[in-house]
């Protein structure tokens, strides 16, 4: 395998964004921003991110309104503040890292207005600065949730009008890629799933009316964002749950995404209920298989795929396109590297950490003293296990 080319490390074409490897940070909310600003934290948190090699690093749910932020200390992009706040964070990852950077905006829905995961996750009272929250139908996530308002019409407009007015400005900023939040139980997968949108009008029932209003919002997304940067959904592949949302309608739903111009599917699953399913290394990747094979767009897997050698074997063997990890790249933050080094791939170094390459370290090779020769710099040769002299 040392002379061939993982196929976690090829490179992968979405529109004019040529992404270095399939290996996709994906968004990890951090419960840190203030009135929806994103503070040092962010800028540390990212930048350290951003200088992983991987393909791309995609930052947390993003609110198009604070009324779609799920707690006090999410991000948000829906003023001049939230704005310039985040460019500032932009600005330092583009210049000091080495991964392209996406965005994944959202709305939280009825699960908004809540304690962060830290102190409960438990819905905001008024004491603690609750807000109203919207949704498809007025049925609450579950029985000690907020009952949330039931959309009409006009504030269908109004959300979509929040989000196109983000896409505009993740341009102003510079993002490379946008991926809409349609999963997890949150507003745009409350509509799709028949957990939550109880409605009898064309935007209720069947599934071609469930993603009615997702597919609106959606296009009115594409259409403001350039033509040549792409833009993805992640949604859920099943609902975990009998009465939720199955693979079937999963994969009708990424039809209709792919004629309105839908660049990449991140498949994961759950969150319209209280269900869980049982958690194992790439548990969702079979929702992922499906979509794609559906499809042919380009596709990512998410759940706990931590080992390098399931993360190549799920690429390999055209399960997916990508491999998308969240925790794990907080325990590990350099993963890239740590995969590249055990699949004999390339890692995508800074300059400045150079160094840090274990096949640069001499004790690696300890029965070849030329690489201990202090006359000469050492790099990665054509093969990663080759070394050559620079001079």
């Amino acid at each position: 395998m040392l002379d061939q080319k993982p196929a976690l490390f090829e490179e992968i074409q979405l529109r004019n964004l040529t992404l270095p490897n399939r290996i996709i940070i994906a968004p990890m909310c951090q419960y840190s921003a203030i009135d929806g600003q994103a503070t040092d934290w962010h800028l540390i948190h990212l930048g350290n991110l951003a200088q992983s090699g991987s393909g791309m690093l995609i930052i947390e749910a993003t609110a198009v309104e604070a009324r779609g932020r799920i707690t006090h200390g999410c991000l948000g992009l829906y003023n001049d503040e939230t704005e310039n706040a985040l460019s500032k964070v932009l600005n330092a990852c583009k210049k000091y890292g080495n991964t392209p950077i996406g965005i994944q905006l959202g709305h939280a829905g009825r699960k908004a207005s809540a304690n962060p995961p830290h102190n409960g996750g438990t819905p905001l009272t008024e004491k603690q600065g609750s807000w109203e929250t919207i949704a498809p139908s007025n049925i609450p996530f579950s029985n000690d949730w907020h009952r949330p308002k039931e959309m009409d019409l006009g504030l269908m407009k109004k959300v979509i009008k929040a989000h196109v007015q983000a896409v505009m400005r993740c341009e102003r900023i510079g993002f490379d890629a946008i991926e809409l939040h349609g999963a997890h139980g949150y507003l745009v997968s409350s509509f799709l799933s028949p957990i939550a949108n109880r409605r009898t009008d064309e935007y209720g029932g069947k599934i071609e009316n469930r993603m009615r209003f997702p597919l609106e919002l959606f296009a009115a997304m594409r259409d403001e964002w350039p033509s040549s940067k792409p833009m993805g959904v992640r949604f859920n592949g099943t609902d975990w749950d009998d009465k939720g949302l199955i693979i079937e309608e999963a994969v009708e739903f990424a039809h209709s995404l792919k004629k309105l111009g839908c660049d990449f599917f991140d498949i994961s699953g759950g969150g319209n209920s209280l269900s869980r399913p049982e958690v194992k290394p790439g548990y969702q990747a079979q929702f992922a298989a499906a979509i794609k094979k559906a499809t042919g767009i380009p596709t990512m897997a998410v759940g706990m795929i931590r080992d390098p050698q399931i993360a190549e074997r799920l690429v390999s063997d055209g399960t997916c396109d990508m491999i998308a990890i969240a925790r794990g790249f907080l325990f590990e933050p350099r993963w890239p590297w740590k995969a590249a080094y055990e699949l004999s791939g390339k890692g995508n170094y800074p300059e400045q950490y150079a160094r840090a390459n274990p096949l640069l370290w001499p004790q690696a090779f300890p029965n070849t003293p030329e690489l201990n020769n202090s006359n000469h710099s050492w790099e990665i040769g054509a093969a990663p296990h080759i070394m050559v002299p620079k001079n």
